[in-house]
């Protein structure tokens, strides 16, 4: 690593730290070296990442002295919490606070916090549109990384808040893909309406990441909004058809419907999908896939990224 400025990666071992940690490495002319945070060194991913030249490191973003010494002598850090390993907005809060605070006790010069809007800025309590969830949020999985933004500004850290988009990895790994219906047709259901989503795929997030790491100062103090393209459900329906040689149909249904599927978690995200519907103009406007690509000149689109994934889709 000598010579080479070193990132930190939060969360090496997940989707978005992951894509960040094997796009440095990927590029050994490109004047970074990677950092691989993970609680688990000698687990599978991260003996995968150590083929990779990355440096791993043991760190959990529950323990603020662990993250104080993986930061030391980085010049950078990619910072990111995990809400669906415990479902606690409070924690993420904690955690954010912990890797801002070890971030500016190492005198890092560019950090990329993973963040997501707080929804109660365009949803209040008191608006019944959609459920106040755990007596404070609306989407507490989004509220309480855009509650910690100010944690990161506070500390008066080089950061750039990146936004990213729906993985369309979660129709293989988080059980959002085509089920069978009744008939035994295959259907995607969203309550979307005739409203498009932002998708990207889950490399890509950490390929973005190292785009703005190479911009240098850039997008310090910036928010940048990243996707790999907008469709609707109908045109990722359409996509899946052709991907998968079946018939997909996508079956819009209301966020109560889908609130009320009862799977953990099915109330955020039906307020999430709800909330990406309603104000698809500022949500789509956050996340130019234009942006994305200046970033990441490889960027995946739904069909690119299905005709490398379609197969590992689940199809029940």
């Amino acid at each position: 690593m000598a010579g080479k400025r070193i990132i930190a990666v939060v969360g090496a071992t997940g989707a978005q730290g992951g894509g960040l940690v094997r796009a440095i490495t990927g590029d050994p002319k490109g004047g970074f070296a990677a950092r691989a945070l993970t609680r688990d060194v000698k687990s599978p991913k991260a003996r995968e990442l150590a083929t990779l030249r990355a440096e791993v490191v043991a760190a959990d973003v529950d323990d603020p002295e662990s993250l104080k010494r993986a930061f030391a002598g980085a010049y950078g850090a990619f910072c990111v919490t995990f809400f669906w390993n415990h479902f606690t907005p409070a924690r993420e809060v904690a955690q954010a606070a912990a890797m801002a605070q070890a971030a500016k006790d190492a005198g890092l010069q560019h950090v990329i916090w993973s963040t997501l809007e707080d929804t109660r800025r365009w949803v209040p309590l008191s608006d019944n549109r959609m459920p106040t969830l755990m007596g404070k949020y609306k989407v507490p999985h989004f509220d309480a990384k855009g509650e910690a933004d100010k944690v990161f500004a506070d500390l008066g850290l080089p950061v750039t808040y990146l936004l990213a988009s729906f993985y369309w990895d979660n129709f293989i790994h988080f059980g959002s893909g085509p089920k069978r219906g009744p008939d035994g047709a295959l259907l995607l259901t969203l309550p979307m309406g005739d409203k498009k989503l932002p998708g990207i795929a889950a490399e890509d997030i950490g390929r973005c990441a190292y785009g703005i790491f190479k911009k240098g100062g850039e997008y310090i103090g910036k928010t940048v909004g990243i996707s790999g393209e907008q469709l609707t459900g109908a045109q990722m329906a359409a996509a899946l058809t052709k991907a998968l040689r079946q018939e997909v149909r996508y079956n819009p249904v209301e966020p109560e419907v889908f609130r009320g599927f009862g799977f953990p978690g099915a109330e955020d995200l039906g307020n999430m999908f709800q909330f990406k519907r309603d104000f698809e103009q500022y949500f789509c406007g956050a996340r130019n896939p234009e942006v994305a690509r200046s970033l990441n000149p490889s960027l995946l689109n739904f069909s690119s990224w299905l005709a490398a994934n379609g197969s590992r889709i689940p199809l029940d």
